[in-house]
């Protein structure tokens, strides 16, 4: 409850100073309107910062409902609300900062000029601050539209990406094998939303791969979010199975048990609801996949990230069976954990990662790629490789936290493993 009150307190006070700031600018707009409009507009304004302190106090009395039933729509309606009108609000505030800058330098100016260019100065100081809160409310409307798409259409919008991989060490038999990744689906977060989960499960069969491999985060907190949705889960098919590691969000450890029993319980839940779903945990283990005469391991750690996150990965353990194989897949669901224990210190040939999202929001154009999830993770989105070694990592088919997705949308990845026989 304390960390649920400071946390409102200061959501509060960062809201406070934004639209405190924000509606200076609004008042130099809205001057010259009639008082009906000009307070009806007044009135919206102070409606938004209304409603999310409501929804706020609400939350925060009900903060261990949310996280251990799975109801998250009254918390995605106030980050929705949050991410939808501030995010503007900070781009209008810039501009109002120009206006703050721009009338001192005109108040210097008048100081030491004659009355009749105080005049002068006075009036054009009052355009140009009215011409900068005008290009403020023009520039801040992209934000607002790009959250707007990111919430009704961004965060159902399935993308599916084919990456062939060329390898020198791949058996032969295995030439053309076709291996579809899903990462970080927080399926909790579709509760209301059973339809989408199921064009996801649709599209994903309709790829037609040998070899399905989901890299963590079932859910949000608890495995009570996973129930629901196992019939529907268990139509996901492929040829070689369905094999699934855990991520940092799957331990329940984001959640205020009243005892270690509790949340062992928890935890014994979601492997079962896994198993009844079809997917093969794979928790510091491996599996040998035949094809022919030929064999490639694929390999699964338990969560390992940087702090605050858990390592409770053993690689040496994952890849115990597999050691003596000339080509290994590992499930590593963050992808710190390729340049701490993988890239130059193992042999492994393909490392699929998830857990960064592309944070649900940056720019994804043909020649910019950008997300401010790069300040924290130097490998956040798509494929990378050293020397012979490749990492993926999937930006994830679901969303948590903002109800949305812009510029990164939900990921479906299809890889075809191919022989270099150069």
């Amino acid at each position: 409850m304390r960390g649920s009150i400071v946390f409102a307190i200061i959501l509060f006070a960062i809201i406070f100073l934004i639209d405190q700031y924000s509606f200076r600018g609004i008042k130099i707009l809205t001057g010259d309107l009639p008082v009906f409009w000009r307070l009806s507009i007044y009135i919206a304004f102070w409606m938004v910062p209304l409603v999310i302190l409501i929804i706020t106090i609400i939350i925060s009395f009900r903060m261990r409902e949310v996280m251990t039933t799975g109801k998250f729509r009254i918390w995605y309606f106030l980050m929705g609300m949050f991410m939808l009108f501030y995010i503007p609000k900070i781009v209008f505030v810039i501009f109002q900062l120009g206006n703050d800058i721009v009338r001192l330098t005109g108040w210097i100016m008048t100081r030491f000029s004659s009355p009749e260019s105080q005049t002068a100065a006075t009036g054009s100081v009052m355009s140009r601050t009215e011409f900068l809160s005008k290009i403020g409310i023009v520039i801040s409307a992209i934000p607002f539209l790009s959250v707007a798409h990111g919430i009704i259409i961004g965060r159902f919008n399935y993308q599916v990406k084919n990456i062939k991989l060329n390898f020198k060490n791949l058996p032969t038999a295995f030439d053309g094998f076709k291996i579809l990744q899903i990462s970080d689906w927080h399926i909790g977060s579709f509760h209301g939303h059973t339809e989408r989960v199921g064009e996801a499960i649709e599209l994903i069969n309709r790829q037609n791969a040998d070899l399905i491999l989901f890299t963590g985060d079932i859910v949000n907190n608890v495995a009570e979010e996973m129930q629901i949705f196992i019939p529907l889960l268990k139509k996901i098919n492929a040829e070689y199975g369905v094999y699934s590691i855990l991520g940092n969000h799957d331990y329940g450890e984001y959640v205020s048990w009243d005892s270690e029993e509790e949340h062992t319980a928890n935890m014994h839940r979601l492997y079962d609801y896994e198993k009844q779903a079809g997917f093969v945990l794979l928790r510091n283990d491996s599996v040998i996949l035949e094809k022919g005469k030929d064999k490639i391991g694929i390999a699964g750690v338990e969560n390992w990230g940087l702090p605050p996150f858990p390592q409770y990965g053993d690689l040496n353990k994952a890849l115990g069976k597999i050691q003596s194989l000339p080509f290994k897949i590992l499930m590593s669901h963050d992808p710190s954990h390729w340049d701490a224990e993988v890239l130059d210190k193992t042999d492994i040939d393909l490392t699929l990662s998830g857990h960064t999202h592309g944070m649900q929001f940056g720019i994804n154009i043909p020649g910019i790629k950008w997300s401010p999830i790069k300040w924290k993770y130097p490998r956040w989105s798509g494929l990378y490789m050293e020397k012979s070694q490749y990492l993926y990592v999937n930006v994830g088919i679901g969303y948590i936290g903002f109800p949305g997705r812009v510029g990164f949308m939900p990921e479906i990845t299809v890889f075809n493993l191919q022989c270099d026989v150069d």
